[in-house]
């Protein structure tokens, strides 16, 4: 399977209100915004993504290839109603965790709406029904409380702290149940 510049129709998914489809380079600009946000450095860290160019190869490098191997990766969330992008979703293999990961991360302005529980709640319905996942964890940071909120909202359940591998921070590690 290859993506190239364009998803692949069979890997876009819609919610109510929202389309769930995988990150391009062409959404190069938007990872450029929403990777420098402060909360986005705060809660998830800083990816050192200092130039649109480094944005472009963030999406070759990290998210095409997990797509092109697994089938599932991360997803861009646009609304239906307007068209706009407004954060990232997906399932990850992690360096440092034996069961995929589940993450989200929104713009700001769009927080608080139930748009991140509504694209996470999609995209671990796709990766366990579609892709026969049996598990899927959430990783986040001990001061994140709406992150850990929408984890334990999705079902998963506080097991340890884990540290990944090249970072000091201990984490929450969640599981599926």
């Amino acid at each position: 399977m290859s993506l190239k510049n364009q998803p692949n129709e069979n890997n876009v998914y819609e919610t109510e209100r929202l389309i769930l489809r995988p990150m391009t380079v062409d959404d190069r600009d938007f990872i450029f915004d929403l990777y420098n946000r402060p909360s986005f450095i705060r809660y998830i860290g800083d990816r050192n993504i200092k130039t649109v160019a480094d944005a472009e190869n963030y999406i070759k490098n990290r998210f095409m290839p997990q797509f092109e191997k697994l089938g599932f990766g991360n997803y861009l969330m646009v609304t239906k109603d307007k068209g706009e992008k407004i954060g990232g979703v997906g399932i990850f293999e992690r360096e440092g965790l034996d069961v995929v990961d589940i993450g989200f991360s929104l713009l700001e302005e769009f927080e608080g709406k139930g748009y991140a529980y509504e694209a996470a709640q999609k995209v671990k319905s796709i990766g366990m029904d579609d892709f026969g996942l049996k598990k899927i964890s959430a990783i986040t940071s001990k001061d994140n409380f709406s992150s850990q909120k929408l984890i334990q909202k999705l079902g998963l359940e506080f097991k340890n702290y884990v540290t990944l591998p090249d970072d000091d921070e201990e984490l929450m590690y969640f599981e599926t149940k």
